[in-house]
């Protein structure tokens, strides 16, 4: 799945959140780099498209769903720009600095994240979310990321060892 160009993989294996870690898994992450391209890009636009449409039915809208639509589409742009994968919100907003992504995280923080939106300004943030696409595609355009991943052998190679671990 490390092959593919499968976001939510990678933000598994570089989640923060870890309950037990192994030197493999220690491994697999240093091997996982290589696997990072700018096909990821795919990922990250189809993600937002779909919750962009399941926000866009919402009556009310509510906030949560919206800071999920921008996480998203900060993290695939980081990723095309840095290379790194970084998922957390509040990190990608210090270098986007985007004033209402932080409003609504302190909407969200307050204890109000399934709270509803009641003078939000729709037009303005489709925009933004349409922008924030063509940032997107653009970075994936310029990125640096190779095309492929380039670790398949390595990855083969872990595997058959934890494999052979565990027979």
């Amino acid at each position: 799945m490390l092959l593919k160009k499968n976001g939510y993989v990678l933000e598994q294996l570089y989640s923060p959140l870890i309950v037990h870690t192994t030197p493999e898994h220690e491994e697999l992450k240093i091997l996982a780099r290589q696997c990072i391209t700018r096909y990821h890009v795919h990922h990250y636009l189809g993600f937002a498209q779909s919750q962009w449409q399941l926000f866009s039915k919402q009556n009310p809208p509510k906030v949560k769903p919206l800071l999920y639509i921008y996480r998203v589409l900060l993290t695939g742009i980081y990723l095309m720009e840095i290379g790194i994968l970084e998922a957390n919100l509040v990190e990608l907003n210090k270098n986007f600095n985007l004033t209402y992504v932080s409003d609504l995280i302190t909407c969200k923080l307050a204890g109000a994240e399934k709270a509803v939106l009641p003078n939000i300004n729709l037009t303005f943030h489709q925009q933004e979310y349409e922008r924030l696409c063509n940032q997107l595609r653009e970075a994936s355009q310029n990125s640096s990321l190779p095309e492929t991943p380039n670790c398949k052998a390595e990855l083969n190679d872990l595997l058959i060892r934890i494999r052979l671990q565990f027979s």
